[in-house]
C-alpha cells in the first residue's frame, strides 16, 4: 500500500485574515481525506508551526513535528517583519520525520482536499508519475462556517494557474535546490516546480483536476509593503534556477520558458520527455 506523508504549516492569526476561516477548513477536509483512503493508501499528517507560536488546534490524527527555530527574517533584512518559513527548513523536518514514506506531499495552509484526494494521487502515482503538482480549484468566497463544507467541496470553482499542492518522491527530497526561499509570497511554487521537473522521471502538472480547492482569491502578498519579500524571492528563485542548470545542463527552451516566463510570454510544455 503506498505512503504518503502530507505536511502544512498552520500559523496564528487574527480574526481579520482569511485563514481565520480556511485553517480549520483544511484541517478538517485533510482530516476527511484521510479517513476516506484508509484500506488503499496509508495516510500520515504532520503539522509544523514556528516555535514562538501558540498551538493551534487540530484533529488528533496530526503528528507535530518540531517547531521551526527560524525565519526568513533572521537571514535577511526588510522593511516590515513577517516570520515567513523557509520551504527548505519544512521539508526538512518532514523528510526526517517521515522516514517510511513513499511520497511526500506539501501543501499551502488554506488549500483544503476533496475527500478522494488520496485515493487520486494514490492512481496517479500507480502511472509511474515520481512528481506532479496539482492545481487548486477557486471557489466563491460567501462560504462563512464549517457546516458549509459539503457545499464547498459540491461547487466546481475556477481553475487557478499558481501553484500550491505538491507531490514528489522521498527520495527525489536531497537533491532540491532550495536555498533560502519562503513560504507567503510569490516564487516558492516555481522554486518547488523546477526541482520537481530538473530531478523527476515522470512529471506532470494537473491543471483543472477537482482535487482541492481554495476560498476565494485574495492576494495580501502582493501588497505594496510587502513587495520587498516578493522581489527577494524572485532574486532567490533565479539563484536556484541557476543552480539548477549549472548542475543539470540547460533546459530545453519550452522549459525554460515554463520555469521562466510569466504572463502571454510563459509556454507551457507537453512533458513528453516525462511521459
Amino acid at each position: 500500500m503506498i505512503s504518503f506523508a502530507h505536511i502544512i504549516n498552520p500559523v496564528q492569526v487574527d480574526e481579520t485574515s482569511d485563514l481565520h476561516l480556511a485553517q480549520p477548513i483544511t484541517f478538517e477536509t485533510l482530516r476527511i481525506a484521510r479517513q476516506f483512503s484508509e484500506g488503499t493508501a496509508d495516510v500520515k499528517l504532520y503539522a509544523i508551526q514556528d516555535q514562538d507560536e501558540a498551538r493551534s488546534m487540530l484533529p488528533d490524527c496530526f503528528i507535530r513535528v518540531p517547531d521551526l527555530t527560524r525565519s526568513v527574517t533572521d537571514i535577511k533584512t526588510f522593511d516590515k517583519k513577517r516570520k515567513l518559513p523557509l520551504i527548505k527548513d519544512i521539508l526538512d523536518a518532514l523528510f526526517e520525520t517521515a522516514g517510511q514514506a513513499d511520497y511526500l506531499i506539501y501543501t499551502n495552509v488554506d488549500i483544503a482536499p476533496q475527500p478522494y484526494f488520496y485515493k487520486s494521487i494514490s492512481k496517479i502515482v500507480a502511472q509511474g508519475y515520481d512528481a506532479f503538482v496539482i492545481n487548486r480549484r477557486t471557489i466563491s468566497n460567501r462560504y462563512g462556517n464549517m457546516e458549509q463544507i459539503p457545499l464547498m467541496y459540491a461547487e466546481i470553482g475556477e481553475p487557478h494557474p499558481g501553484y500550491d499542492c505538491f507531490v514528489f518522491k522521498r527520495g527525489l527530497y536531497p537533491q532540491f535546490k532550495l536555498g533560502t526561499i519562503c513560504i507567503g509570497t510569490a516564487y516558492i511554487g516555481r522554486a518547488l516546480l523546477a526541482n520537481m521537473v530538473a530531478y523527476s522521471g515522470k512529471f506532470k502538472e494537473f491543471r483543472n483536476e477537482h482535487l482541492t480547492f481554495h476560498i476565494g482569491n485574495s492576494l495580501p502578498w502582493l501588497r505594496g509593503e510587502y513587495r520587498d519579500y516578493f522581489q527577494e524571492n524572485l532574486n532567490e528563485y533565479l539563484t536556484i534556477f541557476s543552480q539548477l542548470e549549472s548542475e543539470q545542463g540547460a533546459f530545453e527552451p519550452v522549459l525554460r520558458s515554463y520555469l521562466l516566463d510569466t504572463g502571454d510570454k510563459r509556454q507551457f510544455p507537453s512533458f513528453v520527455r516525462f511521459d
